[in-house]
């Protein structure tokens, strides 16, 4: 990062917070460790290990995401969400296992390509961008073909841990043509102001993560 991105971090982290203030003077919003973000989804501060497909949603009391007034800190963040999909396991698992195509689908992914070392191991390095951040980070990916796909970053100056996981299985009996999919993510930031400015964005990246996967495979497979 340049010099120039702690001021702008820090500006936007101002401006954001004053906005959410001003919401905040016509109710009392209160803290709580979920937040859902869809019907099956949920971004959650780390208190323990959660299953990849929860058995039924809670409902928190809503909050503003930054409020400079509560302490900053650093916290490992975790989503995960299921879904059965009209394509196969082995058409979802092509889609997430070409690392190299997601600068073409994947929310905020400016670039994206895979590297392949001496010893057989595979490395994804990835550039990611929402204002005003934009980082690269290398993952190692290791994959069970037609069954799972998982990446660890290994180095880069935004996060101090990254962890995504897939997972795919058949459907329904009756539905030959599909599969059942969990994902699962788990981070956390180095810098506070990236845990307070950048969480937000990647809120929404996380929301539409499978939704992107999904539409890949509609363009890849839905003709046939």
């Amino acid at each position: 990062m340049t010099n120039k991105t702690t001021p702008l971090l820090f500006r936007a982290l101002v401006e954001m917070s004053e906005a959410c203030s001003s919401k905040a003077v016509r109710g009392k919003p209160t803290r709580a460790n979920i937040r859902h973000l869809g019907s099956c989804g949920a971004l959650a501060a780390r208190r323990a290990t959660l299953p990849l497909c929860p058995a039924a949603p809670v409902h928190p009391p809503s909050r503003s995401f930054i409020n400079l007034a509560a302490p900053i800190s650093t916290r490992r963040m975790e989503y995960t969400e299921c879904r059965t999909l009209g394509y196969t396991p082995e058409q979802m698992f092509s889609v997430v296992a070409n690392v190299d195509q997601y600068q073409h689908f994947v929310p905020w992914c400016k670039k994206s390509r895979i590297m392949k070392g001496r010893n057989g191991d595979v490395r994804a390095e990835l550039e990611i961008g929402f204002p005003p951040i934009v980082e690269r980070y290398t993952s190692e990916v290791t994959v069970v073909p037609n069954h799972q796909v998982r990446a660890v970053c290994t180095d880069g100056s935004l996060f101090s841990h990254l962890e995504t996981i897939w997972r795919f299985a058949p459907g329904a009996k009756d539905q030959p043509d599909s599969c059942k999919v969990d994902f699962y993510v788990s981070f956390e930031f180095k810098s506070l102001l990236h845990s307070q400015v950048a969480t937000m964005f990647f809120d929404e990246v996380v929301k539409q993560m499978v939704g992107a996967f999904e539409s890949r495979a509609a363009r890849l497979y839905r003709s046939q």
